[in-house]
């Protein structure tokens, strides 16, 4: 398991990334990760007590990554930019979990399951979890029902959210 403090730091302007908090990953850690690809990947273990699975790193350059710090984890972790953490980490090979009544209402809509399938992988998680973690039924459906439009729209997840934000 792989090591580190950091301090939580925040993007002022960095295009799509603009706002986010994240940690840097020292580069000795990424060198002692052998990785295959300068892509994203995925980890889990811990911030300071709070553990965490399928949590994203994302290459910004020059072979450095960030691990994105979303709003739940830093609710749980108590802390905002400019605290210290605490970072343990592996690799995390697990398989992110579908939402079935989407595969099920994507099998009906031919149109927009192809649309899905186009969608990169770590795409497609995003809308999965974006229906699994609704917290009532209703809310659920109408998820679903977003992210249908969404791919008859050809949108990814980023940009269904963001149309969704203007609409309201």
């Amino acid at each position: 398991m792989q090591s580190f403090k950091s301090t939580i730091l925040k993007f002022a302007s960095k295009g799509e990334k603009s706002g986010w908090t994240y940690v840097e990953i020292p580069s000795d850690i990424i060198a002692k990760l052998k990785l295959k690809t300068k892509k994203e990947f995925r980890i889990k273990g811990m911030m300071d007590d709070v553990r965490f699975e399928r949590l994203a790193t994302y290459p910004i350059g020059e072979g450095n990554f960030i691990i994105a710090i979303n709003a739940d984890l830093r609710k749980k972790l108590g802390k905002k930019e400019g605290a210290m953490v605490i970072v343990k980490f592996e690799l995390d090979s697990s398989e992110a979990l579908q939402s079935q009544e989407l595969m099920d209402c994507l099998a009906e809509d031919k149109e927009a399951l192809k649309q899905f399938l186009s969608q990169t992988k770590s795409m497609q998680n995003y809308f999965h979890n974006y229906i699994n973690t609704a917290k009532t039924s209703a809310t659920k459906a109408a998820r679903i029902v977003h992210s249908i439009n969404a791919m008859h729209k050809k949108q990814n997840y980023g940009e269904m959210i963001r149309s969704l934000k203007t609409a309201k």
